[in-house]
Formats: C-alpha cells, structure tokens, sequence
C-alpha cells in the first residue's frame, strides 16, 4: 500500500531529533519567552490592583519606558510568525514524504484542535491571556494559507495588518479601562476561572485578529526556509532586523510617553497611538527574528556544533515552548492572585520586569535539564504530539 493512503498513521510521529533542527527557530522562541514574561509581569500589577505603573523614581520610569519600546507588543508577533514558520515547515517535511494535501491538512487541523483544546484548557486553568487557543484557530481556519501563491498570501497579511490592529485597538483601549475599574475586586479561584472562561469567546477573536498577519509572514518566511538557511538571505535578514527594530523603537515612543505620563492624552489620540504601537510592533517582532538569525549564523560558523552552555539552554527552551509558556502561567497564579500569595499589588515596575525575568530563568533551568535528561521535549510537546499523531504504530514484526 502506498504511504500516501488515507488514513494511514505518520510513520515517526513526533519532534525532529535535536541533532536535525536548526539553531534560529529554537534560539527565537527561547528570547522571545524572555519577552512575554517580563510583559505580562509588568502588566499583572493593574490586573493585581495595584493601579497602573508605579514610577516611582527613575528606576521604575526608565524600565516603563524601555519595556513600552522593545517589549510590549513586541514578543507576539515574532511568536505568531515562528508558529506560522513551523506549520510550514511541517507543511513541507510531510510533502517532501510524498504525502498529499488532503493528508497534510487533516493533520494541520488535527494539530489546530489540538492547540484549542489546550488553550481553553490553560484558560480556564491558569491565565486569561491565552495565545494558544488563538494559534489553534488559525491552524483551523487559515490552512489554506499553505497552497496560496506568494502574492496572494502577502495581500491576505497585508489586509489583515491594517484591519486587524485598528479593531484590536478599538476594542481593548476599552477593555484596558474596564478592567482597570475593576481591579482589586475580591474572587475567589473558582470566580476567577469563570471569569476567565466568560472572557475569553470575546478575547479570542481580538487574538486572532492580530497574529494572522504575522503568521501569514511566518508561512511565507518559512517557504524560503529564512531562519533554517540565514547564510542565503543575509542581505534581507541584515535589513528586516535594521529597519525593524528601529521602526519598533520610533512607533513605540508615543506609548512610552504615555505610559510613563509625560503625555496626557484623551481616548482618540490613545487609541491611536496604541494602533501605532501594535503596527511597529510587528515590525519589531520581525526585527528581532531577523536578529537572532544573524546570531545563529555567526554562532553557527564560529563554533559549529560546539555551542556554549547560554545558547544550548537557550535553544533547549526554544524546543520546549510551549511548556516553558505554560510554566510561566503557572508562576502568575501562584504569585498574583489575591486568593494565592497575593504579591502583585506589592511591586514596582522594577521589580516586577526582574520578577518576570527571574520566572523566565527558571523555566530556561528546566528546559535544559530535560534536554540533559534526555527528553526530546516537554510534557506539553508530547501532549500535542499524541493529540496530532495519535499513538504511535507498534514495530512491525520481522
């Protein structure tokens, strides 16, 4: 029977050997994480109750500040262009197998659901800012994007990016305010998941109306292999991290006055600002993507497969994702919640942007010791591994 027949079971059902995957992607996702958490900190204090940024003193103004020009809304865009880069790397290691495009999108759906039911699931668990449930939409919804032609695929991005961020923009500079009304109120563990839960048909659009323009860049990035093979695009890559990371800084500066209350502003102008902020963002994301691929190539050629102990525990978080993600969400609940130990109300700017990038660390220390346990990856990459590939087929008898 030919290995393209329906139904039949992917042979080797699982991640890439460590030895066969490519430094870039794994180096990114790992930074990126560092990104997100020291993000979300920073922000649980409102969530907390604690009433806005602190600055109190120079400390806490400059690390608003800094974290309004590189950071937030900086570190998703360059997660949803490495999830829309991955789909087309299994997009096209599974072609490459000879398996067909109804096979292949059964399995990318597959995985979409897969990413869903993960996604309520730490939802209603552990934290409302899910990005996974969103991803898992995508891969259902947007599947498509994978036989589109070059052009078509970039007008899709484009249209995305432009309607996208303003709805985005509209709607949760009105969000922010309500739930900064809401603050402090007292809940309970139970109150809370359900809130989250309530929240989240509402928050999951928003979600998904941001990052379909950058995964679309993903996919098309992924095509031409930009992150695997640096060494045939460092021209483009040189100019993407330039152009972008400056561009980044330039949109995000409004915000930073804003944030750290040089500039008072009414609710048009703050909208407005804030749709500049998610623009340049995505410029930043790709930015620094672009970055670490440069990194990559320069480690890659000065040691080889020798690579020193930051960059191999870097990578090995990279490869461990989406559970060094949920970890961090684990960390908020314990530390956060009123109802847990209760301690954001009680920091700084400054502390908490540390607290972020000391929960970060851990999860770096952890990855790096299953990579030395020898595990490909962690509990959360299994998990979505079997919900796509099922259980793998016993060997055949000899």
């Amino acid at each position: 029977m030919s290995h393209t027949a329906r139904g039949e079971s992917p042979s080797a059902p699982g991640a890439l050997p460590a030895g066969q995957r490519s430094l870039a992607p794994d180096l990114a996702r790992g930074v990126m994480l560092l990104i997100i958490a020291t993000v979300h900190a920073h922000l649980f204090r409102q969530v907390a109750g604690a009433g806005g940024f602190s600055l109190e003193g120079p400390a806490d103004i400059g690390v608003t500040a800094v974290m309004a020009l590189f950071a937030e809304n900086r570190g998703y865009p360059m997660f949803a262009a490495l999830f829309g880069y991955g789909l087309a790397q299994i997009h096209r290691r599974r072609t490459a197998e000879g398996r067909e495009w109804p096979w292949v999108r059964r399995l990318l759906r597959r995985r979409g659901l897969a990413l869903v039911a993960i996604g309520v699931a730490h939802t209603g668990l552990l934290f409302y800012g899910d990005i996974i449930a969103a991803y898992g939409l995508i891969a259902l919804v947007f599947t498509a994007a994978m036989g589109m032609g070059d052009r078509r695929l970039l007008v899709h991005a484009a249209a995305w990016m432009a309607a996208g961020t303003l709805a985005y923009a509209l709607v949760s500079t009105q969000l922010f305010a309500a739930a900064s009304e809401n603050a402090g109120a007292e809940v309970t563990w139970l109150s809370d998941a359900l809130m989250r839960l309530a929240v989240l048909p509402f928050f999951l659009p928003l979600m998904v109306a941001i990052s379909v323009f950058p995964f679309l860049v993903g996919v098309w990035a992924g095509r031409r292999r930009l992150l695997e093979r640096p060494q045939d695009h460092l021209p483009l890559l040189r100019r993407a991290a330039a152009w972008g990371i400056a561009a980044g800084v330039a949109g995000g500066a409004p915000q930073a006055l804003i944030n750290v209350e040089v500039w008072h502003v009414g609710p048009v102008t703050a909208t407005a600002v804030f749709w500049l902020h998610l623009l340049t963002g995505y410029a930043a994301g790709f930015g620094y993507a672009a970055l670490i691929a440069l990194a990559a190539h320069w480690l890659d050629n000065r040691s080889g497969a020798r690579r020193g102990p930051v960059v191999t525990a870097l990578a090995a978080t990279g490869q461990r994702s989406m559970t060094c993600y949920l970890l961090q969400s684990a960390a908020w609940a314990v530390l956060v919640p009123t109802y847990a130990l209760g301690l954001g109300p009680g920091w700084n700017d400054t502390g908490a942007v540390a607290l972020g990038a000391g929960v970060w660390l851990a999860t770096v220390l952890l990855a790096d010791a299953m990579r030395r346990a020898g595990l490909r990856g962690g509990p959360a990459e299994w998990l979505l591994r079997r919900m796509t590939y099922g259980r793998p087929s016993p060997p055949a008898a000899s």
